[in-house]
């Protein structure tokens, strides 16, 4: 399990979550897991109607059949367990005990799962059971103090580059304290791709070069 997750809003964390999504899914099954809200609309689909993650976590007895029941299909080996409920406001009620029934339930699908765990740091069950814990960011030093702040420190971090940073790949590890596994060059291309909702069906180069090596 992927779990991708930003400390700031803007960083392009379900972009890089779909992208890991859809190259993953080139190989094997996989589940992409929207805790943010957007991963219909990044990959150029409708959102789905039907209930999500978030009316899961708010059942006391659903269990893992239940959740695999409430994905949906992207392609012919993507799916997607939507959020449900609305907004991703509907998580934070959520008792600790069914995000430890979610991590374990993820955990032990017989496919790839991602997580797009949005904005902020993401439950520790699913950091325990993910096999990478990946920080979006770009070299800003408000974002870097927040995470530093946070004492939450993933295995990776996937930096996304922009023209006149001061602060470089080393600088970002050395505040986080973990290695930059995937650096994404500032590309127009990326954004025309979301905007027009063909990210799924003409994923820009550069984003398929910078994210492969770290999926």
């Amino acid at each position: 399990m992927i779990v991708c997750w930003s400390i700031k809003g803007g960083c392009g964390t379900t972009v890089v979550a779909a992208t890991f999504a859809l190259l993953s899914s080139r190989s094997q099954p996989t589940l992409f897991v929207d805790l943010a809200g957007d991963a219909a609309a990044v990959l150029g689909l409708p959102d789905p109607a039907s209930p999500g993650v978030a009316d899961w976590l708010a059942s006391p007895t659903a269990d893992a059949a239940a959740l695999l029941r409430l994905a949906v299909p992207a392609n012919h080996s993507l799916d997607i367990l939507p959020l449900g409920a609305g907004s991703s406001a509907a998580l934070h009620p959520t008792l600790p005990e069914r995000w430890s029934s979610l991590a374990t339930a993820l955990g032990n699908l017989d496919q790839q799962v991602v997580v797009d765990a949005g904005v902020g740091c993401p439950q520790p069950p699913l950091v325990h059971e993910a096999q990478a814990s990946l920080l979006v960011t770009r070299s800003c030093y408000l974002s870097l103090r927040r995470v530093v702040a946070s004492g939450s420190v993933p295995t990776g971090i996937v930096l996304l580059l922009e023209p006149g940073r001061a602060l470089t790949a080393t600088d970002v590890e050395r505040a986080v304290g973990a290695p930059v596994v995937a650096q994404v060059p500032y590309d127009p291309a990326i954004a025309r791709s979301v905007d027009a909702g063909l990210l799924a069906a003409r994923l820009p180069s550069s984003l398929s070069h910078s994210l492969r090596r770290a999926a």
